[in-house]
């Protein structure tokens, strides 16, 4: 139940932006304000960056990076 509350606004909102993408490209001239908006603002929602969000680990303040290994084994700076 859950699966389909979350997908099924997904895929009518999809349907709804092919249906005003094929509607203007089929037919140019009949086309109104509300397909054009439609259009113009699932392209603009593709634009986004959302997959440079934060993800869990960067709210912590942990990091993944490594330590730098020292291969010559030295003891430290001179």
């Amino acid at each position: 139940m859950a699966v389909a509350v979350r997908w099924v606004p997904a895929l009518v909102v999809a349907a709804l932006w092919w249906w005003a993408v094929l509607r203007m490209a089929l037919v140019p001239g009949r086309t109104g304000f509300v397909e054009g908006a439609m259009v113009a603002g699932g392209w603009g929602l593709s634009l986004l960056p959302v997959h440079v969000t934060p993800g869990p680990s960067a709210r912590s303040g942990s990091t993944r990076a490594s330590r730098r290994r020292r291969w010559d084994g030295g003891s430290g700076p001179s």
